[in-house]
């Protein structure tokens, strides 16, 4: 009997037991689910090592908890640290106390105590708080400690330095700051952010990845923003919102850049691994900037000098590069790098691609019956030189040289006479710049910085014609020298005023040369300008409201005229969902491209820059205004932008016209109305998005035509759509890009040859070209292969379904037949890239 009782006693407590453990078994779920689930339900955003969060498992808080609430439940139940950063962000840590680092942070300006400052190493970071303080448990003493905050140089500092101190007073220095807050992150992938001024902020030290790139090519990486694309498929031929290239101001810390790709605008011309950042602004742009009436596209580099020496060596299949940080003390640092082109040694099957690409229906690879062309060798190269010396906390120098190049040669022969004769022709292309600025905070409130510059661009061409025993000599120079002053004060927390001055001179020439007959033409045209700017920004002590007023005067020695070009952007947040933005500019410039004729420079970068003067190229005035909303909750982001924008001044030779307005001279007008639309959604692992754009390009010639007709790049949709996916340290990306055909004008069918032997054209530009599809791929791989180590390999398939698709066209007369015959120039074909990358 009491046998017979045990057993039941046990077989009670057993299935009670096993109740109670089931009961908490349910109650138990993997923390990282868990953080998805909380993410959604208050819209922040929980940072961790994947690995570290494997097999942890946590119980549910109530749902009743609000946010802190659940992250103190969290931290007691749960082997990780939970440090809330700003935009409720959120970092996980490991508790692992082996020793403790302290701190206090004071600002040099004024020695006040910083609060909110970020502190981190590795995966573990904490803030300061109102008197400065920082404390933070480390599991070991190697590393450093890097200190953020905003407004200040962010400070790297060896861990070791830090122990057993009696919480060492650390001193941070402000910072020259010209932009405005982020208010939209990862706006396409990971390091594309969106600013209040409506510009476009890339953050290379944090990048995602591209469809179709496995390096962060500059100038590719912008085309996959809304609105921003190349019809001709170069990065040399940017067309932002239905403008042409050389209405983008490009700079290069500062100094214009009048050459922007290599392989004569394939690949970018400037260096990735050496630009912390760049900036790009559709519209509103600051009054500190002139020129660029259609966009600015602003590359920095780092101004914080490096406390360790680390490079790095890469190899693709067009060029190989390298890069070297060296510190040279406390107080300085120089950063080296080259890029080099390996054609020279081997051609890849990318470049035999890009090559076709680049030299189709040019002089290069056109020959006749009795011409042929041989022995073509292509190579580019850049080189840059960083420099920066800190003079005292409150001065910095800082010195950066950029020089780019490409060359092209090849053997022209001919038999004549029973003779074989060759000559050689040439282009050679150049870029190189200098610039020198020196920072100063003179005050918490009051900064400086001053800018002296100076570039240099050559074009040059020589086209050997054997047949007629002619050589045609041709060069383009451009020099530009300026200076640069800016100024930032304080008013109040809220409000701050921008001013300065620049003042730059520019001068171009061009040369026509020919021996036989001899023949000679050189142009050289000069113009100085002076302009004073000055900008207020308004910041709502909610960061709810951000506001720019800025104006600029620009005075034109040549024309002894000045222009007033006012600038604004607001920007209004409400809900803490939606957020209004309005921009609007007036802008001039006085550069411009123009072609001659379409086989100039041999036919492979035909455009040449010229000036502005008093007879037949007039400065080119814009005006642009937009409106525009963004959603943005739950890692959902909905925006749309409607814009309108005319630029007038713009000459027929500056627009590349194929047809009936080939040779004509007119100066005249477009005018674009458009929207550009957003939406992405953001996961765990994957993040997708889909961009579309329409635009309505017209041009206004009064003595090319008597209607308003559709502008050569009259793009009227644009479709984008991608998905991105990164575990650990793979990353994959896949996207398609899909755009409406450029319009053309075709010969009038069964009537195409006028009777003077010209080409009977239609109406201009009233057909267009085959829709525009392309789909691309990438992938990229991290892993470390020591201590201080870390590889990088990477695949990328450009145009995978091989489209043929047609960029542009155009007719000519045959000459044996008489007839009339389509010239097509295609886009890239099916073209593969390889990376292989090693940072020590």
């Amino acid at each position: 009997m009491i046998k017979t009782q045990i057993v039941v006693l046990l077989t009670l407590l057993n299935f009670s037991f096993a109740s109670s453990f089931a009961q908490k078994q349910q109650d138990v779920v993997p923390l990282i689910e868990l953080l998805n689930t909380l993410q959604e339900k208050f819209d922040c955003r929980f940072s961790y090592a994947d690995q570290e969060l494997e097999d942890v498992y946590t119980q549910i808080p109530s749902v009743d908890l609000e946010l802190k609430e659940t992250i103190d439940f969290l931290q007691n139940s749960t082997p990780f640290d939970y440090t809330v950063l700003e935009n409720k962000n959120i970092l996980l840590s490991l508790k692992k106390k082996k020793f403790e680092i302290c701190g206090v942070l004071h600002s040099i300006a004024d020695d006040t105590k910083i609060y909110g400052a970020s502190i981190q190493i590795g995966n573990r970071a904490t803030i300061s708080d109102e008197n400065g303080f920082f404390t933070l448990n480390l599991e070991k003493e190697q590393g450093l400690i890097k200190i953020k905050y905003l407004g200040f140089k962010t400070i790297l500092i060896p861990a070791k330095e830090l122990r057993n101190s009696r919480c060492k007073k650390l001193v941070m220095i402000p910072e020259i700051q010209y932009l405005n807050e982020i208010i939209l992150n990862d706006y396409l992938v990971q390091g594309i952010n969106k600013k209040s001024d409506g510009s476009v902020f890339i953050d290379y030290d944090n990048f995602g990845i591209l469809p179709g790139l496995i390096e962060p090519d500059l100038l590719q990486t912008i085309q996959a923003l809304p609105g921003i694309l190349s019809v001709e498929e170069t990065v040399s031929d940017i067309n932002v919102r239905g403008g042409t290239n050389d209405q983008n101001l490009i700079l290069w810390d500062g100094v214009k850049m009048y050459q922007s790709g290599h392989f004569f605008g394939l690949i970018s011309a400037f260096n990735p691994y050496l630009t912390k950042d760049v900036q790009i602004i559709k519209n509103g742009a600051s009054s500190s900037y002139g020129d660029g009436v259609s966009s600015v596209i602003a590359m920095n580099t780092d101004n914080t000098i490096n406390k360790d020496t680390n490079g790095s060596l890469g190899l693709n299949m067009i060029s190989a590069d390298g890069y070297v940080d060296l510190n040279l003390g406390k107080k300085s640092s120089v950063q080296l790098s080259v890029r080099k082109s390996i054609s020279e040694v081997f051609e890849t099957p990318t470049y035999r691609q890009f090559f076709k690409k680049a030299f189709q229906d040019s002089e290069v690879v056109n020959s006749s019956t009795n011409l042929s062309n041989a022995d073509e060798e292509f190579s580019f190269y850049d080189l840059s030189l960083r420099w920066l010396y800190q003079l005292s906390p409150k001065d910095l120098i800082k010195v950066n040289m950029l020089v780019m190049r490409n060359d092209l040669t090849f053997q022209e022969s001919a038999e004549i006479n029973n003779v074989n004769i060759s000559r050689e022709s040439s282009a050679k292309q150049n870029n190189s710049a200098l610039g020198v600025s020196y920072h100063r905070n003179w005050s918490s409130t009051f900064r400086s910085e001053l800018l002296l510059y100076g570039t240099n661009y050559n074009l040059e061409a020589t086209n050997s014609d054997v047949l007629n025993n002619q050589r045609l000599l041709q060069e383009n120079k451009v020099l530009e020298s300026g200076l640069k002053l800016k100024t930032l004060f304080s008013l109040t927390p809220q409000l701050h005023l921008y001013s300065g001055y620049q003042f730059n001179e520019t001068g171009i020439s061009n040369l026509r040369d020919v021996n036989n007959p001899t023949f000679r033409d050189f142009v050289k045209e000069v113009i100085r300008t002076n302009s004073l700017f000055s900008e207020i920004e308004y910041k709502s002590d909610t960061n709810k409201t951000h506001i720019n007023l800025g104006v600029r005067i620009n005075h034109f020695d040549k024309f002894n005229s000045y222009t007033l070009e006012p600038r604004f952007s607001f920007n209004y947040s409400f809900d803490n969902r939606f957020t209004i933005e309005a921009l609007g500019e007036i802008k001039s410039q006085v550069t411009s491209q123009e072609i001659e004729s379409q086989n100039d420079f041999l036919g492979i970068e035909n455009r040449k820059w010229v000036l502005s003067n008093e007879e037949d190229i007039p400065i080119i005035k814009s005006l642009q205004g937009s409106l525009g909303l963004t959603y943005s909750h739950k890692n959902w982001l909905v925006s749309t932008d409607v814009f309108y924008k005319n630029v007038d001044g713009i000459t027929s030779a500056s627009q590349g016209f194929q047809n009936q307005f080939e040779f004509l001279s007119d100066h005249g007008s477009y005018t674009v109305k458009g929207l550009d639309f957003l939406i992405n959604k953001r996961f765990k692992s994957f993040n997708t998005w889909l961009s579309y754009s329409y635009a309505e390009n017209k041009y206004t010639f009064s003595r090319l035509f008597a209607e308003d007709f559709h502008n050569n790049i009259d793009i009227r949709n644009n479709i984008n759509f991608a998905i991105s996916y990164a575990i650990k340290n793979l990353k994959l990306s896949s996207g398609l890009n899909w755009h409406s055909g450029k319009p053309t004008t075709s010969p009038i069918s069964g009537s195409e040859i006028l009777p003077n032997g010209e080409i009977n054209y239609e109406n201009p530009n009233t057909n267009t070209l085959d829709d525009y599809f392309r789909w691309d791929a990438s992938a990229t791989y991290s892993f470390r292969l020591s201590p201080k180590t870390n590889g990088f390999i990477g695949l990328s398939l450009w145009n995978i379904l091989d489209q043929k698709n047609v960029v542009n066209n155009y007719y000519r007369i045959n000459p044996s037949s008489n007839e009339v015959e389509e010239i097509e120039q295609l886009g890239l074909r099916f073209t593969p890239n390889a990376v292989v990358r090693v940072n020590f």
